[in-house]
């Protein structure tokens, strides 16, 4: 392996792989790429990468990230849609750490159904505009992943890992909640970015629950009524999922039955209050 200064990608670096592949980060992908090595090396630390296991990571980008974790002795399976990303990434890796394991798929994030492996961590800086869809998206069908960490919109994390009650509490905050616990896990100065975001970002932890919290069927019931209490989110929830059942009468007498309060809003109720709702709504126990 290089000299451990050498093994990561610092601001010249980025510039100049930017300039090989005639790149010009867009908003668009979200393509704002990490240039400090210390800031990757604290987010693998967070995640808990540990030598001999398998990451899975979205959106690698020029490959800050992927070098931080291969640097540890992880496997990376690295999921990039920019092709000039995709073909450049193992050369990068190759470069730097030539006995690294990596493996780079070319696809969307939100389309991908099958991974090359069975990755138990997930690492990624997340694009801002698609973050909560591609998190959801790997959770349902990856289950093999069982924790991980993302850097995200401070906005957007905040509202992941929100309690019940809280104002920023939405139904990312709840469909988060059905696969396991979230946790900010630290802020990430915008400096690390080029180029530098006009936002902020934060680490977002999470562990995967050890059982499924109920059937797929009960699952897609669930979520259907959290969508509904949070497009009108300061209605009560009788009137909110109204729309679901079709009236605020048969909205009500589901939620009493769930053991629920049918004054209540949405932002405060957790994801089992829901899913509560949603079994007595499906007639499954």
């Amino acid at each position: 392996m290089t000299d451990e200064k050498a093994a990561l990608l610092g601001p010249a670096e980025i510039r100049d792989l930017a300039d090989l592949l005639d790149l010009t980060p867009t908003k668009k992908l979200g393509q704002n790429f990490v240039i400090d090595g210390n800031s990757v090396r604290r987010i693998v630390r967070i995640a808990g990468v540990q030598p001999g296991e398998t990451v899975v990571e979205i959106g690698p980008g020029l490959g800050s990230l992927t070098l931080g974790i291969v640097e540890i002795g992880a496997e990376v399976i690295a999921i990039e849609i920019d092709k000039r990303l995709a073909e450049q990434l193992p050369h990068t890796v190759g470069m730097l750490q030539p006995d690294a394991r990596l493996t780079v798929v070319r696809d969307d994030a939100l389309r991908i159904m099958s991974l090359p492996g069975a990755p138990t961590r997930l690492v990624a800086n997340l694009p801002y505009n698609v973050s909560v869809p591609v998190l959801l998206h790997f959770l349902e069908h990856f289950w093999s992943i069982q924790s991980g960490v993302v850097m995200v919109q401070a906005e957007v994390g905040h509202r992941i890992a929100a309690d019940p009650g809280s104002k920023v509490y939405g139904s990312p905050s709840v469909k988060a909640a059905w696969y396991g616990t979230w946790r900010t896990a630290g802020q990430v100065s915008r400096q690390v970015f080029w180029p530098v975001p006009n936002v902020d970002s934060v680490l977002v932890a999470f562990e995967r629950s050890t059982t499924s919290l109920a059937s797929e069927e009960l699952r897609l019931a669930t979520f259907e009524l959290v969508d509904a209490a949070f497009q009108q989110r300061r209605k009560m929830l009788r009137q909110s999922l109204s729309s679901v059942f079709g009236s605020s009468a048969t909205a009500a007498e589901v939620i009493t039955a769930a053991g629920q309060d049918p004054t209540a809003r949405g932002e405060a109720l957790t994801v089992h209050d829901f899913l509560a709702i949603a079994k007595v709504a499906t007639r499954v126990e």
